[in-house]
């Protein structure tokens, strides 16, 4: 037999995880931690407060890596309640950029020397 005190949920006990990502452990979207995230919504007032902040602070871009700092939460969870809101296109998801893409130093610094003699 349970006591009363196991039945009531009080306001300070931490939520179990499994309550946030919505009883769901799967991420269908292919997350990283430097995946890049962009809001593309606003939160509304039924929706869950972890997603509602995760719109708030997505504004601007922030890595996965970001969101699950900020909210306390694993990246396992975080990824989860994100392909939520991909699916729902609600947020959008960048891939971050290859290292490949970015000029090679030398010619960034042939650039800078042209444009000083300029």
């Amino acid at each position: 037999m349970t006591s009363e005190n196991q039945d009531r949920w009080e306001e300070g006990q931490p939520v179990p995880l499994y309550v946030i990502s919505g009883g769901s452990g799967i991420s269908a979207q292919n997350f990283n931690l430097v995946t890049l995230i962009a809001a593309r919504a606003s939160p509304e007032p039924a929706m869950q407060p972890e997603q509602a902040a995760i719109l708030t602070m997505c504004a601007y871009p922030l890595s996965v890596a970001e969101v699950s700092a900020y909210l306390s939460l694993p990246f396992s969870v975080v990824t989860v309640l994100l392909t939520q809101l991909v699916d729902e296109e609600r947020v959008e998801a960048i891939a971050p950029v290859p290292v490949a893409a970015f000029p090679e130093r030398g010619l960034l610094e042939a650039v800078i020397h042209g444009l000083r003699k300029l």
